[in-house]
């Protein structure tokens, strides 16, 4: 049985929140990021991943994060900078550095005699934990929901062709929600650093000793399914699984989600990739 995991160095960032544990993690610039803890005192933790201009508290996160506390496995949700309460304004560019965050985030675990035997990521969010195991290889297990390959068509379908004009024009674009406000206010010089991404060249890195589950539903009209059979092409050890019917946010499939990503999680061997970890860290 695994003992429970040593709080001593947690509960200095902590505050208790209806049960659950908010967490403040300083990352290696000295900004703050904000999350949640569903602590269940297992030494295992999973790490889960927003997507694009959304937060630790969008539904298939949260979602996930319970179904994973039901099955006795701790779940740590988050804000990525620029997002929800931690710190940095949103910038386009800014999920650039989203692996190093990660990286920063998995180590705030280990320090504190936790296991991270899975980082799970939605949209964008499934980018960066792909992103994450091309340059760290320190977690042996990642699952991708509705990630993008083709950033360009993401953001056609989000925002339309002619954002792509107006930004050559003139130089910047705001895009604004319904109320009319800018939402997004991106520049020509950070579309072209997000454009700079290389993800194809960059999963290619992954380990072999990784398992990476690729999710993604049949009627996703902001990613489409082809990013992921694209996907399966390209990282070495993968599993494709699509839920027929699903849209982005998995709307009405999210029992189905999580059936999949916790058969998944729970398929693999904790004790010795934990151990493999700690070793490499």
């Amino acid at each position: 049985m695994d003992s429970k995991p040593s709080q001593r160095n947690d509960r200095r960032n902590v505050a208790t929140e209806n049960g659950l544990r908010k967490i403040f993690i300083q990352k290696s610039d000295g900004k703050k990021l904000v999350g949640i803890l569903h602590e269940t005192g297992s030494k295992e933790v999973v790490i889960i991943c927003h997507g694009f201009r959304s937060s630790k508290d969008c539904a298939p996160v949260v979602n996930l994060a319970a179904a994973l506390e039901s099955q006795s496995i701790s779940a740590f949700r988050f804000d990525f900078p620029g997002y929800g309460e931690s710190e940095e304004p949103f910038q386009l560019d800014i999920s650039l550095r989203n692996p190093d965050v990660l990286h920063d985030v998995v180590q705030h675990f280990v320090k504190n005699k936790r296991i991270v035997t899975a980082i799970v990521g939605h949209s964008q969010g499934g980018c960066d934990a792909l992103r994450y195991a091309s340059k760290y290889n320190h977690v042996r297990t990642v699952v991708n929901i509705s990630g993008w390959i083709n950033l360009a068509k993401v953001v056609e379908a989000m925002f339309g062709k002619a954002v792509f004009e107006e930004i050559r024009q003139k130089g910047f674009v705001d895009v604004k929600n319904k109320k009319g406000e800018v939402w997004i206010h991106a520049t020509q010089e950070q579309w072209m650093e997000m454009q700079r991404v290389d993800i194809r060249s960059e999963v290619l890195l992954i380990s072999e000793d990784c398992r990476v589950l690729t999710v993604h539903g049949s009627k996703d009209e902001v990613v489409s399914p082809a990013d992921s059979f694209e996907y399966a092409k390209l990282i070495r050890n993968h599993k494709l699984h699509i839920i027929e019917g699903a849209d982005h946010e998995y709307t009405s499939h999210q029992g189905e989600l999580a059936s999949a990503v916790l058969n998944f999680i729970k398929q693999g061997s904790w004790r010795q990739e934990g151990a493999s970890i700690l070793s490499r860290i």
